[in-house]
């Protein structure tokens, strides 16, 4: 049996392809490219030594995915699949809405249809909103989300919930991310954002290696230690493992669970960029600009349920983090292009 992986070939999608095979887990990736490289699944091979079945598909396309349902052994599915710009989602909260809210309904469909009832979703500590404590537990209450992006995974959160509820024959597991950065140590996958990257560490790394002039920082005026953005750090394989220890969870009919994932400990946006000069021997420029809409002041994560029950813990710091984003931008300069 075979776990589909959508939004496989994407950043975290990868990553976990590679941890899932080698795992021991049959693999069947869906992704229809737009934020994603079919390079990436093919150096995901080189890494396994395992191929990826591979299928270019929009979650959208009903009939495409039940070729795939069709065609392969499904048994549980992990939905990365998705639209993930918290900016972009401000300014399309149509496309938003669309993509990742009635995409997952056409594979959920297609998943009931096909007898298959166990899924592991990609969340987002975005559904904590502005928490009124911090570090956030899976007890800490959800809020308004702050952007479009947020409130599809909110939603999807409940959608699942709800499936779940109506028919107990479903495991649902929902992740909530805190902030992934790194890179597979092999430096031959990691993250590769088209134009402009909306996150952090990658838009380190284009300064680091030439492509961008200096980082923007989106405000200094938060109320935190040196007034910029605290947030959690996971490194992306250190996410990639706990979604393989997630499936070990649902092999037991483990219902509907939620977990966090992230380290427990907040970096600075101004930290992060410290730690990457020292870890690399790397100077990096930036210019302290406008808040960004959507944008909180401080979030980091209670990771104790995903330990106490899933045998979980973030194994790399923050100077993995650095070094490991680092060679993969420095040997990939161009992310997957030639």
């Amino acid at each position: 049996m075979a776990i589909l992986v959508t939004g496989g070939a994407g950043y975290i999608g990868s990553h976990t392809v590679v941890e899932l095979q080698n795992a021991g887990y049959d693999v069947v990736v869906v992704d229809n490219l737009c934020n994603s490289s079919e390079k990436s699944l093919e150096r995901v091979a080189k890494i396994t030594g395992k191929e990826v079945p591979f299928y270019k598909a929009d979650i959208l396309d009903r009939e495409a995915l039940e070729n795939i349902f069709a065609k392969e052994q499904i048994d549980s599915v992990i939905h990365f699949a998705g639209l993930k710009a918290v900016g972009e989602s401000v300014a399309k909260p149509w496309e938003y809405y669309e993509n990742n809210i009635t995409g997952t309904l056409v594979l959920l469909d297609v998943m009931r249809k096909n007898g298959v009832k166990n899924i592991i979703f990609s969340s987002s500590s975005t559904v904590y909103g502005t928490p009124d404590t911090i570090p956030v537990t899976e007890e800490s209450p959800k809020k308004e989300c702050t952007n479009p992006y947020g409130w599809t995974k909110s939603m999807l959160e409940q959608i699942l919930t709800d499936i779940q509820k109506a028919d107990n024959e479903w495991n649902v597991i929902l992740l909530r991310y805190f902030n992934p950065i790194g890179a597979h140590k092999s430096g031959t996958i990691g993250e590769n954002p088209n134009g402009i990257p909306n996150n952090l560490m990658p838009y380190i790394t284009q300064v680091a290696v030439g492509k961008l002039e200096k980082l923007g920082v989106f405000g200094d005026d938060y109320d935190t230690p040196d007034g910029t953005g605290v947030r959690d750090y996971i490194h992306v394989v250190d996410l990639a493992l706990g979604h393989v220890k997630a499936l070990k969870k649902i092999e037991e009919k483990a219902g509907l669970c939620i977990y966090n994932l992230g380290t427990g400990v907040g970096y600075s946006v101004l930290d992060i960029v410290k730690n990457f000069e020292e870890a690399n021997g790397v100077k990096i420029p930036y210019v302290i600009k406008e808040r960004r809409a959507g944008d909180i002041a401080a979030n980091y994560a209670d990771a104790t349920k995903a330990k106490n029950e899933l045998g979980w813990v973030a194994q790399n710091g923050i100077r993995e983090m650095c070094e490991d984003s680092w060679r993969w931008q420095s040997n990939n300069p161009n992310g997957y292009e030639d």
